[in-house]
């Protein structure tokens, strides 16, 4: 299928805004909630086991169905798949927050998973769709991953304010305004892309691929109740690799893939895809384990603790603009390159904290190396990830990086956390005064091996190749 021309600038703008709210409200949603949790056991009555699947039910939908939605962006078209996940993720974002019960909060959590499944690959299709090449693609993907970047930390800033002054009902809702408003948006401004010709869906691999990924995310899920070492945890990712094997088995053959394997062994794809793992893993765990850090260790208030959060956000802007500006003339391979660098540096800066470290050390410059960091690396990955999808399979490759952040971030950060506890109760064991001072060892540690994740992503971005058209540009002039 041939990709349709870059509509005029006023719909440009709108298929701009549609985008950017959708990768915005995905990771928004994600991190929202999660300092709402204590106000939102008391007021539903939930179990300390049900409180998980406030959580749990949004990340086994959204992570389950990532590559479905990427593929019916290709099969129905990018403008129906983008303006009917956010309709989904609004309406159910206000049912959410009128929910009576636990259950039916729950049943709200999981549907704006499916919701997100759609928008996140939809919105990283429209962006490709809309804006081809050249200069206005760098500045559109930067929107677009700043919008995703801010979304996460700004969930965490406002989930405190807004619990702390309002309620967590406000917490729900937040996001409703939004993706109401981006449907509209992404229903003016992209045009009736067409569905692919003799376009089908694998329905076998669907399934298979939604299986393996719901079970991983599942497994993942499990180790806050059970040990990585346990039947339960072994069980599933023994069950993930046998249905991700079926998966490649059936892919191979199938007519019509959900992912066309040559297109994923594609160097630059594959190492986008890569990377955004890491990077991902990188940013999550910093989230996590700084919130903690600042609270437990420093006793910050969850108002003051979102609030110290503000100079993170500032560097992600800063870095996300400075790579808009920077990629389209020093390419991908220096950003990446500086960006996971400085992302290590400021994450092991977090991992010197101790429980009676200050804000300016152990928290100010770290963020601003990191931030920096995530910001410069963020939008190439995005780009070349998409830039080099062949037509007809745009959706397949946003829907390939979704799920690849998706992975890296709740992969990451359950590894990170048991990474945590487990250096947390030996440090109980042999201190003296046990309590803040071990959680902070904890942490400490989980960030280390954080640092050692992003290291390991410029690592692999010295190798990162340039596009094909350069290197025939190169040999030319050779």
């Amino acid at each position: 299928m041939t990709a349709p021309s870059a509509p005029p600038a006023g719909r440009a703008r709108l298929v701009l805004t549609a985008a950017a709210a959708a990768q915005f409200l995905v990771a928004f949603d994600m991190s929202v909630i999660n300092v709402a949790l204590s106000d939102i056991q008391r007021s539903l009555g939930f179990t300390d086991a049900g409180l998980s699947w406030v959580v749990n039910a949004y990340a086994l939908a959204f992570g389950g169905l990532l590559l479905l939605g990427g593929r019916l962006c290709d099969i129905a078209g990018t403008r129906r798949i983008l303006a009917t996940g956010l309709l989904v993720f609004g309406v159910v974002s206000i049912a959410g927050t009128c929910a009576p019960t636990a259950s039916l909060l729950v049943a709200a959590r999981a549907t704006q998973g499916i919701g997100a499944a759609m928008i996140a690959p939809a919105g990283l299709a429209a962006l490709s769709l809309a804006f081809p090449t050249g200069a206005a693609r760098a500045r559109a993907f930067g929107i677009g991953a700043m919008s995703s970047a801010l979304g996460g930390a700004l969930g965490v800033v406002l989930s405190g304010v807004l619990t702390q002054a309002l309620g967590w009902r406000w917490v729900m809702f937040a996001g409703a305004p939004v993706a109401l408003a981006a449907a509209a948006a992404a229903a003016r401004g992209l045009g009736r892309t067409p569905a692919q010709p003799g376009g089908t869906l694998d329905v076998p691999g669907a399934v298979l691929a939604t299986a393996g990924l719901t079970v991983l995310v599942a497994t993942v899920v499990a180790t806050d109740t059970y040990g990585w070492n346990s039947r339960v945890v072994l069980g599933g990712a023994a069950a993930t690799v046998a249905l991700f094997a079926v998966f490649v088995a059936v892919e191979r053959r199938a007519p019509s893939p959900l992912v066309r394997l040559s297109t994923l062994l594609r160097p630059r794809i594959g190492l986008a895809n890569a990377i955004m793992c890491l990077v991902c893993a990188g940013q999550f765990g910093a989230f996590f384990f700084v919130s903690l850090y600042m609270q437990r260790g420093l006793g910050y208030s969850p108002v003051v603790t979102g609030v110290a959060f503000l100079p993170f956000c500032a560097g992600l802007v800063v870095g996300i603009t400075a790579s808009s500006t920077l990629l389209p003339r020093l390419g991908t391979r220096p950003l990446l390159i500086v960006g996971t660098g400085a992302a290590a540096v400021g994450i092991w800066g977090f991992s010197t904290m101790t429980a009676d470290g200050g804000y300016v050390t152990t928290v100010l410059l770290p963020s601003l190396a990191a931030s920096l960091g995530i910001g410069l690396s963020f939008m190439p990955l995005s780009n070349v990830a998409t830039a080099d999808a062949p037509d007809g399979e745009v959706g397949m490759t946003s829907g390939l990086l979704s799920a690849s952040r998706q992975i890296g971030g709740s992969v990451g950060l359950a590894a990170l956390v048991s990474i945590a506890a487990a250096a947390t109760a030996t440090a109980t064991a042999t201190a003296e005064t046990p309590g803040a001072p071990a959680l902070v060892a904890g942490y400490s540690q989980a960030l280390s091996v954080c640092a050692a994740l992003l290291l390991a992503g410029t690592v692999i971005s010295l190798f990162f190749p340039a596009p094909r058209s350069a290197l025939r540009h190169a040999r030319s002039a050779g």
